[in-house]
């Protein structure tokens, strides 16, 4: 297992625990919408360390960025595997014939 799969475990064992014992649990009972909020953020703080060139801090912003997105996920009942799925499945497709399609 690795630190993703941990991590998309996590979260979804969250959804049933205490707000008050769980940030993430907090955040879940706030509901999709603020759960998009704040992967909004995170995506932003993510652009401006890339921008700024830090590596330490775009490193740092980046796994914000993964956990805000699988928190977003589980808010909308989307695994992670889902998205793997997704990901497999456009394998050796071209990027400019998959938009293509949609």
């Amino acid at each position: 297992m690795n630190a993703l799969d941990i991590l998309a475990a996590t979260i979804e064992a969250r959804k049933s625990a205490d707000p008050d014992s769980s940030w993430t649990a907090k955040l879940l009972a706030k509901g999709p919408e603020k759960c998009a909020e704040k992967f909004g953020e995170e995506a932003i703080e993510a652009i401006i360390e890339a921008i700024k060139g830090d590596k330490t801090r775009l490193t740092s912003e980046a796994a914000d960025v993964l956990y805000h997105l699988l928190v977003m996920l589980a808010a909308r009942d989307v695994t992670l595997q889902d998205v793997l799925d997704e990901l497999a499945r456009r394998h050796g497709t071209s990027g400019i014939d998959e938009k293509a399609s949609r």
